[in-house]
């Protein structure tokens, strides 16, 4: 772990983290060609050269039958845990949903918004050492909340049990076991076995990040996302044993490259928080993937109070941001940049990750200044409305006029001064 002070010049490499290595972007983008111009042909070629699966283009989708089987491996415990989260998820979801609207702006113009679900988008659910499950309902359950027709899934070859059941379960109406960069490709572009989307969504690994970043314009995507991070600002109130646990809830996701910050203007407890990871690292099954991150991407960072936590937070922009402080609330006034804020020690991250309500779909690497977490309205277009009447036309016709005047627009200007006239 790194300790660090709060006015420390060390702290810009942390506020301008990568959200992914750039020199993978030229691998990416021949992955993502390959697959634009061989279609099938290359993803089957990719299947078996990064997840060694032999896949014929029939064998790309799951079946239903595949799915059916799935949900009678899991336990009734997790059915009724996943039903219970998806409720949650929806439930947040709708209370989001964006309205149609109109109003009299003035006397004879009427202007409006009207909003309309996408049809067809796809979310990206990872593989690798930890099945994502709660990713499914993250993503695809706030698409189908949103009314979303068709909502395709990809996920690499060998996707667990829970992971199907969920998809089916949140309303996914295709899944394809494609992965990584590949994956993505497909979604995109489209071969001759799939339909390209209109978005994609969902978090990845350092290449599926690359890949949404370069095939945007060609789809919507949700947000550029890294590693998965968490900062706890903490005062001498905050249970350490808590920190710990949330601390390194984040360490253990998988890649090495996630980060875990503290900062406190306590150096009691950044003392008890570090002796505490030490001792609940012990119990982690996946000790090893935990201590790359505590090597070299867990941070203690000394304030001299909350107004300088507030601002280490705003330049970090983080992912996750928990509270533990007396007064909490007060502090979270002062946020402007974060994912998820959690208040109080009683809000683990964690309950952000599986069932709370708002996505944990969420900006990653200082990305929360610019973006914002997945939500319903990610899901829908929008559309403005515009009328005006005759009397209110001839009566901007001359604003028109002259904004066209300025611009060297003839045509424009003619058509105010046609109706005008």
């Amino acid at each position: 772990m790194i300790r660090l002070q709060g006015n420390d010049p060390a702290l810009q490499a942390l506020f301008q983290r990568p959200g992914y290595p750039p020199e993978i972007e030229r691998s990416v983008a021949e992955i993502l060609e390959n697959v634009r111009t061989r279609g099938d042909q290359a993803l089957s070629e990719y299947a078996l050269k990064f997840d060694k699966a032999e896949l014929t283009p029939d064998q790309f989708r799951v079946t239903d039958k595949e799915i059916a089987a799935a949900g009678k491996k899991i336990s009734t415990t997790a059915r009724k845990a996943l039903k219970e989260a998806l409720k949650s998820i929806q439930s947040f979801a709708r209370k989001q949903k964006p309205r149609d609207y109109r109003y009299t702006a003035r006397r004879g113009v009427v202007l409006g918004e009207q909003f309309s679900p996408m049809d067809r988008v796809g979310v990206y659910i990872p593989g690798g050492t930890a099945p994502l499950v709660s990713t499914v309902i993250h993503t695809a359950g706030i698409a189908s909340a949103a009314g979303v027709r068709e909502i395709v899934a990809v996920t690499p070859p060998g996707t667990h049990p829970a992971v199907l059941y969920a998809m089916r379960l949140a309303g996914v109406t295709e899944i394809y076991r494609l992965g990584g960069v590949y994956g993505i490709a497909a979604l995109a572009f489209g071969t001759e076995s799939i339909k390209p989307v209109e978005k994609i969504v969902g978090p990845g690994n350092a290449y599926v990040t690359a890949a949404k970043k370069l095939v945007f314009g060609k789809v919507a995507i949700d947000m550029v996302a890294g590693p998965s991070e968490i900062m706890v600002i903490a005062d001498r109130t905050a249970p350490p044993e808590f920190i710990a646990a949330d601390f390194l809830s984040q360490a253990e996701h998988g890649s090495g490259l996630e980060q875990s910050v503290l900062v406190s203007d306590s150096d009691e407890i950044l003392d008890a928080v570090e002796k505490e990871i030490q001792l609940q690292k012990q119990a982690l099954p996946r000790i090893a993937t935990v201590d790359k991150v505590l090597d070299k991407g867990a941070f203690l960072i000394r304030v001299k109070d909350m107004d300088e936590a507030a601002v280490i937070a705003n330049s970090y922009a983080p992912e996750h941001l928990e509270i533990m402080t007396e007064f909490p609330e007060k502090v979270a006034r002062n946020i402007t940049a974060a994912g998820a804020i959690f208040l109080g020690p009683w809000t683990p991250e964690p309950a952000g990750d599986f069932c709370a309500g708002p996505s944990h779909v969420l900006p990653t690497a200082g990305s929360a200044k610019f973006f914002r977490g997945l939500g319903v309205d990610s899901f829908y277009r929008r559309s403005s409305i515009v009328r005006y009447s005759e009397d209110a036309i001839r009566r901007e016709a001359w604003i028109i006029e002259e904004f066209a005047a300025m611009e060297g627009l003839a045509a424009h200007g003619r058509s105010g001064t046609i109706r005008r006239k």
